[in-house]
């Protein structure tokens, strides 16, 4: 029961993949949440157990509140106990404001959005057990900056990056710190999906004052500066972790 435990939404691949390797070589175990790649889940799971820490896999979508009711009290009866949540997974439909439907902007705001909300109230009930705790979201540049195609999905990034101030104010005094890391553009499955990927890229490499396109480590390391007792004053905060792109914009 005096194992540390992280939550990380969306780690069977990609960022919250990294995000839960580097946390279990710091000690954590963890609990590797996916909606639908359970191969690649497992894969993560193996990898974590290799490195000595336990590994709780959970298939939930996180746009729904009962399905992440229901992965919680999976933590409870396996860990017990809740000490850092990363909100990581996301999804959207990558159209341009006037093709988007209804559907699509829930889907888009329910994941993305919806999810911290309720991910947050099920983690800090359970980190004020404990004493405290950390939670970090993963947000992007189009909260902040217009991108092509990314009318829905930017929003609700938006929606992130201000619920994470409000969460920091109200949760303060139970001792859990809540703040976000906003990424530049990463070559990532994700990135994948979008229709303008190689311009976005291309972009990324050639106007970057840093030099070079933004790594998933790059984004790993920001999120474990939160979680450490090195940011212990910094609350409600969006780090940006983007070589300097947004500077340009």
């Amino acid at each position: 029961m005096s194992e540390k435990v992280a939550v990380v939404t969306g780690s069977s691949r990609g960022i919250g993949k990294a995000i839960a390797l580097r946390l279990a070589k710091e000690g954590y175990d963890i609990v590797v949440n996916y909606a639908r790649s359970k191969e690649a889940a497992l894969q993560t799971a193996q990898e974590i157990e290799a490195l000595g820490r336990k590994a709780l896999v959970v298939k939930a979508n996180v746009g729904k509140v009962e399905k992440i009711q229901e992965m919680f009290a999976q933590v409870d009866e396996v860990f017990g106990r809740v000490d850092v949540l990363i909100n990581n997974a996301a999804s959207g439909v990558l159209r341009p404001a006037m093709e988007l439907e209804e559907s699509h902007w829930n889907w888009t705001m329910d994941i993305n959005s919806k999810a911290l909300l309720f991910c947050a109230q099920e983690a800090a009930k359970r980190m004020e057990k404990v004493g405290g705790g950390k939670i970090v979201s993963i947000s992007s540049l189009g909260a902040i900056r217009y991108l092509e195609n990314y009318t829905a999905v930017g929003v609700s990034k938006a929606a992130v990056e201000s619920l994470t101030r409000y969460l920091a104010v109200e949760l303060a005094p139970k001792n859990i710190s809540v703040n976000a890391v906003s990424g530049g553009a990463v070559d990532t499955d994700a990135l994948k999906h979008f229709p303008n990927r190689e311009e976005l890229l291309s972009d990324a490499i050639a106007k970057t004052p840093a030099g070079r396109m933004v790594k998933p480590e790059d984004i790993v390391n920001a999120v474990m500066f939160l979680l450490s007792d090195d940011a212990e004053m910094i609350r409600g905060q969006t780090i940006i972790v983007d070589g300097g792109r947004s500077l340009l914009l």
